[in-house]
């Protein structure tokens, strides 16, 4: 019997049919894991259809740099011919002399920019003396394996920052008042739980930490802390602990890495599809604890999309479920506490999300369009036709000139084609290279659902104008996410800083908000009598029905500016300003942490602000997740 007739009535009366089909799902099921490389069996008593997989294996050469982005045999260097060559073989743009970056910027931003004048930096910087707690140390040493604890300097200051542009200049050019006093490494949850617990009996701060790429300053130590403050580095507890291949769901240890993740899952047929622009280095936890968002959102969803439970340790305890439920209404969930908390008042320990097929097709796209404005407009009918690519991103014309300077040479044959398709775009098309914008596409799915999207995808464009620019330009377009945070590394080293922020904004405001926000910075760069021009740039990523995340990066050259690192804060404060103004959010996803915190009477109401306060009393009344984020203003003490 087909075991989708298990609802017939005459069926539900008839014991044997029933069982027949009941042991025709069961065998069904293990031959699907089978198929999915699973271990184990499955009980039919139960229902249980999880396995284990194998231990990850990381590869040799994962080294990362603490100094700079990302991996550390991969940096972008100039030439004595001003080209630029990325480092390694991990990347598309790995290898290949870039001559048209140096000079594209040089022009853009009317600087010097000389490959051999470069801001000599002393790497590290004098690190403060660690406040040692001996009782606090005895008592860790009673749970945690040897080598689990660590007063390194290096390992100290590495887990005192983020990677915002204030932090990356202070431990290049200047120094962090005040980093964590010892490191932690716990390998499973009944270790962070004895951990949580003896910081409570010697009063001891402790801040939970990931991967280390935060933008909101959020891993910066409360200078005026005067408690022992350990970092709790989650690295260890990076498995996959099981997989329900049936009803799709994993469970994951908050300090798995998204390109671990991504393999661990891959290697069973499987994506969670969570990539922001820093899967490579950022954890689950993380992506949880700062309400994180990813460049497939459209086809996956955000990570509260994608969360079915998560497990916490705090200082009133364990917060966890006895059985995970596709939803529930029981209340007010304190499951939900925890997205966006930013590590202010417990230790996610793992969470339960949700799972994807790996898809059967995966196809990059690009258009190009006159202007921005036509852009806007391809995007919103795209927002309310549904069906949406995994990811669409229109870049402005700025942002589109700088891939196209991220262009290696071309060579042999790619000489002629480029120059036809050069020709054919600005001399037949008729498209102002000056105004021109670009669009990037990403489809996932089936064959005919990929079909079916593109289709609709390239009939709207031409509603605006738009041309068809191929797979090759979309998938080049995507290397500018991986290659953006190496590159802004490459620029502070010479003379020019650089920073990323990000909002979300309804349809109707997306356009002006984008216009308002490069004049504030434009006119705050004349103001401060800044040296060239600024660069800033903005880009469509993340679409809605009701509106879009709108990307910006900006940077100015700072050779002979005093104090240019606070000068840069001044100048972003008055852009979130102004995009509060245009009727922006005060993030999409970076969050708040310390960076934005000044913001939030802006934002949220009296009331609102005090019961995010009267929370975090109740939970963390000694403060001892004492991070100092989101305090509104107010120092990390006062809620003790």
């Amino acid at each position: 019997m087909n075991p989708a007739n298990l609802l017939n009535p005459a069926n539900l009366l008839n014991p044997d049919k029933l069982a027949a089909a009941g042991a025709q799902v069961v065998q069904k099921a293990q031959v699907l894991r089978q198929m999915l490389g699973g271990r184990g069996t499955m009980s039919r008593g139960t229902g249980d259809t999880r396995f284990v997989p194998p231990p990850l294996h990381v590869p040799v050469n994962e080294d990362e740099s603490d100094a700079t982005w990302g991996f550390a045999d991969t940096r972008f260097e100039a030439r004595q011919d001003s080209s630029v060559v990325l480092t390694g073989n991990r990347y598309l743009l790995c290898g290949d002399p870039l001559p048209g970056l140096m000079p594209w910027i040089r022009g853009v931003m009317q600087l010097e920019l000389r490959p051999d004048d470069k801001h000599p930096y002393a790497f590290p910087p004098v690190v403060p003396e660690s406040i040692r707690h001996p009782a606090f140390e005895a008592d860790l040493a009673t749970f945690l394996t040897v080598g689990a604890v660590s007063t390194d300097d290096r390992a100290r200051l590495r887990r005192g920052h983020g990677h915002t542009q204030e932090e990356m200049y202070a431990i290049k050019y200047g120094s962090l008042p005040r980093v964590p006093d010892l490191v932690v490494f716990p390998e499973n949850q009944d270790q962070v739980v004895q951990l949580v617990e003896a910081a409570q009996r010697h009063n001891v701060v402790l801040i939970p930490y990931g991967g280390g790429t935060n933008v909101t300053d959020a891993l910066r130590c409360p200078v005026g802390e005067t408690r022992t403050i350990c970092s709790v580095d989650l690295r260890k507890m990076n498995r996959v602990l099981w997989i329900d291949p049936v009803n799709r769901m994993a469970c994951i240890e908050a300090g798995a890495v998204g390109r671990h993740i991504m393999e661990q899952l891959k290697a069973h047929g499987f994506t969670m599809g969570h990539e922001p622009d820093s899967v490579e280095f950022s954890t689950l936890g993380g992506w949880v604890a700062t309400h994180a968002s990813g460049m497939k959102k459209n086809k996956y969803g955000n990570i509260e999309d994608l969360l079915i439970d998560v497990t916490a340790v705090t200082p009133q305890g364990v917060l966890q479920r006895s059985q995970v439920a596709p939803r529930e209404s029981v209340g007010i969930d304190p499951r939900q506490w925890m997205l966006g908390s930013e590590g202010k008042l417990g230790i996610i320990t793992s969470a339960v999300v949700k799972l994807f097929a790996l898809p059967e097709v995966q196809k990059y796209g690009s258009i190009l369009f006159q202007d921005f404005e036509p852009g806007v407009g391809f995007m919103y009918d795209l927002a309310q036709a549904g069906n949406w690519p995994a990811s669409v991103r229109l870049m402005d014309n700025l942002q589109f000139q700088f891939g196209q300077a991220l262009k290696p040479a071309a060579k042999g044959w790619k000489v002629h084609k480029s120059k036809a398709e050069k020709l054919f775009v600005t001399k037949i098309a008729g498209f102002d290279p000056q105004k021109m914008t670009a669009c990037t596409l990403v489809f996932e799915g089936t064959a005919r659902e990929v079909a079916a999207q593109e289709a609709m995808v390239y009939e709207i464009a031409k509603k605006y104008g738009g041309f068809v620019a191929g797979s090759e330009n979309g998938q080049r377009g995507y290397q500018l996410t991986w290659g953006i945070a190496y590159i802004r590394d490459f620029v502070m080293d010479h003379w020019v800083i650089a920073e990323s922020f990000e909002t979300s904004v309804p349809w109707s405001q997306l356009v002006t908000l984008v216009d308002n926000v490069k004049r504030t910075i434009l006119a705050q760069h004349k103001k401060h009598g800044l040296p060239g021009l600024p660069f800033i740039t903005a880009r469509v990523t993340q679409i809605y029905d009701t509106g879009a995340c709108v990307y910006f990066y900006f940077a100015f050259g700072y050779k002979g500016v005093a104090d240019s690192s606070h000068v840069f804060h001044e100048i972003e404060n008055e852009a979130r300003a102004e995009i509060l103004r245009s009727g922006g959010s005060l993030s999409h996803h970076h969050g708040v942490g310390k960076l934005r915190q000044h913001f939030m009477p802006q934002v949220l109401s009296k009331a609102g602000l005090d019961m995010q306060d009267a929370l975090k009393k109740a939970i963390d009344p000694d403060n001892i997740f004492g991070s100092g984020n989101q305090t509104n203003g107010r120092a990390a003490g006062d809620y003790q």
